[in-house]
């Protein structure tokens, strides 16, 4: 059966409580009956001197234990003076029920199943021969014997019985009302524990069961659910992460819709182009000549381009693309790549500026395919996008780990706040610019996750000539 987290943790503070409890009852019950037994330990010993004391004088004033053997009431007064308390205990009543040298009287059942007996019950007076004066014949061999001394003589023995004993019966009641209250506290403490844990378990949990509630929202696509963050603990932690990753999921979800409409976009401009153009020539408004088909070349050729880049992005971002790495020279892939779009450059009068600070040839691990499609999308798109008659400048130079190369064109530039958004999928700073040279805006998201995937760096800033320079950074072979 499901048992929810709240049972759990009433039942984890519950049996904690007990336990506390139960150990904290056992203890001060072992606390009370240690500082009990020595307190009758105490005044046991108080007692016995104040008894032999008693017995000592009795015997300096007759010499002797004939009159005491046979006066029991003498041997009850002896046991009574040694009683700081002086007080007659209820056992006198039956006292004298048995033989004069007979002691103690025989015990009630009550008194048997006592834990403690009174003191006077539990001790027996010997003469010098160990022969009884008053005592029991069957306890003769539990007994504990103290010496009785006169003047440095021998006179008799105190005998003592085995067993807890006690000054008085209500010392007896004592234990007794401390052990009933004992049992009530517990009994108060198991109810307030268990109180207190329901109260605990529906706190902690109420955070929980509303994380789980958020969480099942989440499953079903609302990203806009958040939590209330009422703590600075591992639940308030919880709920702060919780929110992270739900503000997270909506960016995604919002991204991937820009992405959706973006390629509907992208791809219904060029297929709108191509069907008029396709429908003029069918109606015979549009001769069908080498100009109209090559026209038409141009639309495939762009939709070709933008199904190519969304195909190459895809798999970027899936990891799939294939990488051959190899060591080879950075540098020797780039003036490959720089020689192969010269002519672009010339077209437009474009002006570049070749810096190699590098003393001697680096290798980096890389694949040379992929390191050539990240230097030819950058060169293309400063051939795109910067102004004719501008100027490029290519600065390569290293510090000690890595290779570092820049891409720094002239005008037009970009506005601080927009350069950020460079790497993002089908983002062109101006929305009007030419598409056919311009692109999809796909090219820097496809250089972003190559130089990613060479556990490398790139970043975009406005450059010295009022253009922008992107920056990138490849760790070198060791």
């Amino acid at each position: 059966m499901h048992k929810s987290i709240r049972f759990k943790l009433f039942l984890t503070f519950l049996a904690i409580s007990l336990s506390v409890v139960a150990g904290m009852y056992l203890f001060l019950r072992w606390s009370l009956n240690q500082g009990f037994s020595e307190l009758t330990e105490t005044r046991q010993r108080e007692r016995v001197n104040n008894l032999i004391d008693g017995l000592t004088d009795y015997y300096s004033s007759n010499q002797n234990w004939d009159r005491l053997q046979n006066d029991k009431q003498k041997w009850i007064d002896l046991l009574l003076q040694s009683n700081p308390r002086n007080r007659m205990p209820e056992w006198t009543k039956y006292a004298f029920t048995e033989p004069n040298n007979i002691w103690p009287p025989a015990l009630t059942e009550e008194q048997i199943k006592r834990k403690f007996t009174p003191f006077e019950l539990s001790v027996m007076l010997l003469n010098a021969d160990k022969k009884i004066i008053f005592g029991r014949q069957d306890t003769l061999q539990q007994l504990s014997l103290l010496p009785i001394r006169y003047q440095e003589k021998l006179i008799g023995f105190l005998g003592l019985l085995p067993g807890k004993t006690i000054s008085h019966i209500s010392e007896i009641r004592f234990m007794e009302r401390q052990s009933e209250s004992f049992v009530w506290i517990a009994v108060i403490m198991v109810a307030m524990s268990g109180c207190l844990a329901f109260l605990l378990a529906y706190l902690l949990g109420r955070p929980l069961k509303r994380i789980t509630s958020a969480a099942k929202t989440l499953a079903i696509g609302q990203y806009d659910v958040r939590l209330p963050v009422e703590s600075v603990d591992e639940l308030g932690q919880l709920s702060r992460d919780f929110n992270d990753l739900a503000a997270a999921l909506e960016h995604s979800e919002q991204a991937r819709r820009r992405w959706m409409a973006d390629i509907s976009h992208e791809l219904r401009t060029p297929l709108a182009i191509l069907r008029g153009e396709l429908e003029a020539l069918q109606d015979g408004i549009r001769p069908l000549t080498i100009e109209a088909i090559d026209s038409l070349q141009v639309d495939v050729m762009r939709l070709h381009r933008l199904t190519e880049d969304l195909y190459q992005l895809s798999l970027s971002d899936q990891g799939a693309l294939s990488y051959r790495k190899e060591h080879i020279n950075p540098v020797e892939v780039l003036k490959e790549d720089l020689e192969a779009i010269t002519p672009l450059f010339q077209s437009k009068q474009i002006n570049i500026t070749w810096n190699n600070t590098l003393a001697v040839p680096v290798k980096i691990y890389a694949d040379p395919d992929r390191l050539s499609q990240l230097f030819k999308n950058l060169l293309n798109n400063s051939v795109n996008y910067t102004n004719d008659n501008g100027h490029l400048v290519i600065n390569i130079h290293r510090d000690s780990e890595n290779l570092l190369l820049e891409f720094a064109d002239s005008e037009p530039g970009v506005d601080e706040e927009e350069l950020s958004k460079l790497f993002e999928r089908f983002y062109r700073v101006d929305s009007s610019r030419n598409r056919f040279r311009g692109g999809a805006g796909l090219g820097l998201s496809i250089c972003n996750n190559i130089v990613q995937a060479h556990n490398g760096w790139i970043n975009v800033a406005a450059s010295l000539m009022k253009g922008i320079s992107i920056q990138i950074k490849l760790p070198l072979s060791l």
